[in-house]
């Protein structure tokens, strides 16, 4: 049976053992993955706040900067799980560092490129870099924590994980309000280069002891066309309409290349990713709620900062230290999480952080177009709350309950889910939102004062309402654009109102779903 063995030098013995004590320390190797996790998070939502001037400066149409976003999230997602697989086979250590080099490298070349060509370009290669570091930061705490001391080690991961991306708007709006958008993408040149420093001396060089396998083409062909058209179908559901046959025959077709896959991986000996892990029911349930978890949290967050910054005229800065709350209960939840989850085990933390989440989407329905931030900030603490404690018990869950030879793949595929649902969270929020104002905008403004002529020509504006912004003109009279404001605010509060339902009601069921189905108590590898 294949192990994960820590390699050793061909210097001689005792010099070579304590060499491999000192580069096998866990918290040392926690330190040194902390940095390429905490350079993907941050890019990923101090993108977002750069889009607006990218567009700007390069000239490029919705169409164009749309792209800025998917390409990376088509090459991360396609290659998330086949960096897991390769780390796992010839080394974690060397494809982390491959893929923090080639991250910050492709960044830089993102700023430097002069065209929203260039851009889209290398935000593809960085998503590919992106699925090269991902899953072995994972693979890499599985190979050197125990198992007592392995849930801590994925609390302070999450921690890192959310801590990131919640402060992202702030890092990214400052960044492009006083230098430029390409120092958004600069920014990961230096924490690169320490992460490389120091992680190329602390980290182990850890993988599976079998190395002469045949590798898997066919399952990584499959693979990586299935997750493509899905997730192309998923991003593309909000321009293309739901309902539309494009968006459904890419995922339909994405789909059945998965199952496909699926049987594909059955009939080889040495799979890409072992079907025989889904046998763990907690593993399993632990990549629903992972999709789930993100979809809440990034869907949320995105519908959250066009209120802020279009409705309530915020600049990004602002809009991001308004959501500090969010980032703070997200450094204090995911060791909690931890510790719950070592004690009580994931069947209670992971409910609990789905209540919360819960709890937090069903007070977005007191917000309107002029709330105080009395009522703002409690949904905020839930969310954060809820989020990290879930994100805890969940890698615990897919990772713990996977064995140290499949770390990696445990690790991308807890990777893989966590951007699907991210994207699925994003998509399907804003055609929700889309969709309710759509059916309120022309009552709403003609509610508010607007005429009822002038109402339903404006009522053809639903995409912009929908994304917080009314459909005024400098010739407009005072009041009318007054109406016409108050109107178009109420309709995306509608939206942002069906938003809330949706996912507070998915919330319930991921909470249902983790109390019946999670195990109780240890892992069975721990007892």
């Amino acid at each position: 049976m294949p192990s994960t063995s820590v390699d050793h030098s061909a210097a001689p013995a005792a010099p070579a053992t304590a060499a491999a004590r000192r580069r096998a320390n866990p918290w040392l190797t926690l330190y040194a993955v902390a940095f390429g996790l905490f350079m993907v998070q941050l890019d990923g939502s101090v993108v977002a706040i750069a889009n607006p001037e990218i567009g700007r400066e390069l000239h490029a149409s919705s169409a164009q900067l749309q792209w800025v976003t998917n390409a990376y999230l088509l090459a991360l997602a396609a290659t998330l799980i086949l960096g897991g697989k390769l780390g796992d086979r010839f080394g974690r250590r060397t494809f982390y560092l491959a893929g923090v080099a080639g991250f910050a490298l492709s960044s830089v070349a993102i700023g430097l490129s002069g065209s929203i060509t260039g851009v889209v370009a290398f935000r593809a290669l960085q998503g590919v870099f992106g699925g090269l570091l991902m899953p072995n930061t994972l693979g890499l705490l599985r190979a050197v924590f125990p198992p007592r001391k392995f849930g801590m080690a994925v609390g302070i991961w999450a921690m890192v994980s959310a801590v990131s991306t919640a402060l992202g708007p702030i890092v990214g709006g400052l960044l492009v309000e006083h230098v430029d958008w390409e120092s958004v993408f600069y920014i990961n040149l230096p924490i690169g280069v320490l992460a490389c420093a120091f992680s190329a001396f602390v980290l182990p060089q850890s993988k599976n002891a079998t190395g002469r396998d045949r590798f898997d083409v066919t399952g990584v062909v499959l693979l990586a066309l299935g997750l493509l058209s899905v997730v192309f179908g998923v991003v593309k559901g909000e321009t293309w309409d739901w309902t539309s046959a494009g968006t459904w025959a890419a995922i339909g077709v994405g789909l059945l290349l998965l199952l496909l896959f699926g049987r594909h991986e059955t009939r080889v000996p040495h799979p890409l990713l072992p079907m025989r892990l889904f046998r763990s029911r907690d593993l399993t349930i632990g990549t629903v709620i992972t999709a789930l978890n993100f979809f809440v949290m990034l869907g949320v967050i995105f519908f959250v900062m066009l209120y802020l910054q279009n409705v309530r005229g915020l600049t990004p800065v602002q809009a991001g230290v308004r959501t500090l709350p969010l980032s703070l209960a997200s450094l204090v939840a995911s060791p909690l999480g931890a510790a719950l989850t070592a004690r009580f085990g994931a069947r209670f933390c992971m409910p609990l952080g789905m209540l919360l989440q819960a709890a937090a989407c069903f007070a977005l329905l007191t917000w309107s177009g002029d709330s105080s931030y009395a009522t703002m900030w409690p949904p905020f603490v839930a969310l954060g709350l809820g989020v990290g404690m879930v994100l805890s018990a969940s890698s615990d869950a897919i990772v713990g309950n996977a064995p140290v030879r499949d770390g990696g793949v445990a690790g991308g595929l807890q990777a893989t889910t966590l951007q699907i649902g991210g994207a699925l969270g994003t998509s399907v929020l804003v055609s929700v939102i889309s969709a309710r104002v759509g059916s309120t905008l022309r009552t709403e403004l003609t509610g508010a004062g607007v005429p009822d002529g002038l109402a339903g020509k404006l009522a053809g504006a639903k995409d912009a309402v929908a994304m917080g912004v009314a459909p005024v003109s400098p010739d407009m009279p005072g009041t009318l654009r007054a109406a016409v404001a108050e109107g178009s605010g109420r309709a995306f509060m509608n939206g942002v109102h069906a938003s809330a339902v949706v996912t507070g009601v998915l919330c319930l069921l991921g909470a249902a779903l983790a109390a019946a189905g999670m195990r109780g108590g240890a892992r069975a590898e721990e007892a």
